[in-house]
Parts: C-alpha cells; sequence; structure tokens
C-alpha cells in the first residue's frame, strides 16, 4: 500500500519550525512535545521527523535507526515524566490510524498520557 504524506501538516509544519511546540525530547529521528489539548495530566506526543503516516507505515518503511531511536524517545519521556510502570504509576499509549482510527493528524504520532487513572479505554457499543 502507498501512503500519501501531507507535508502540509501541522506535525510537519512543527517539525519545519513554523510552529513553536513545548519541546520535552529531541533527536535526529524523533520530536516529543506537550499536547496542546491535554487529555490528561502527562499528555506527550512523540512523532518520528521523516514523513510517515501511521504506525504500520513507520513500522513497514523507518529504517532501524529511526524505529530505534523512536522507542527510546518513548521511553525516554516515560523515565522523564515519572509515569513508568516499572515502579511508576503506569501510563496509555495511543496511535490513531486512518479514518476508522479518528486521526486527525495524517502524521504518525503516539500519544504517551499519565498522571491519573485513566479509565477504559473503549466503551462497548451495544
Amino acid at each position: 500500500m502507498a501512503y500519501a504524506y501531507d507535508d502540509q501538516n501541522i506535525f510537519a509544519k512543527i517539525l519545519r519550525g513554523e510552529i513553536p511546540n513545548k519541546t520535552v525530547a529531541e533527536t535526529d529521528h524523533t520530536l516529543a512535545f506537550e499536547d496542546i489539548r491535554p487529555q490528561a495530566p502527562v499528555h506527550v506526543l512523540v512523532i518520528p521527523k521523516g514523513p510517515y503516516v501511521t504506525y504500520d507505515h513507520f513500522a513497514g518503511e523507518a529504517s532501524e535507526a529511526e524505529i530505534v531511536d523512536f522507542h527510546r524517545v518513548v521511553a525516554q519521556v516515560c523515565r522523564e515524566m515519572e509515569v513508568t510502570a516499572d515502579g511508576g504509576p503506569g501510563c496509555r499509549f495511543i496511535s490513531n490510524a486512518g479514518d476508522y482510527g479518528v486521526q486527525e493528524v495524517p502524521h504518525f504520532h503516539l500519544h504517551v498520557l499519565g498522571g491519573r487513572r485513566l479509565g477504559r479505554m473503549l466503551q462497548s457499543e451495544e
């Protein structure tokens, strides 16, 4: 499947420095920053700097260096925000993809949410 990347999405603009952000961590391949509409006391977005649309796109096409770096930054964010499950209270990771996943920005991003009990992720539809 071919993924069409829109280089005018808000995260692409953040990566180009056109829109400011509150950076939590940054490496050559990854940027982590505070969400502008936090849904929990800790709400950080972690994005690759490459043009990937969804997690499966990133996992299938990113270089090993990009993939490893991304996941190391996620771990760093969890440690720095004190939401690790190893000795800490834990957190939730969310990545929405496509229409059914209600993806709002067409650039792969991982939400790291924590700082309080979050409840069930999905409510059953009956």
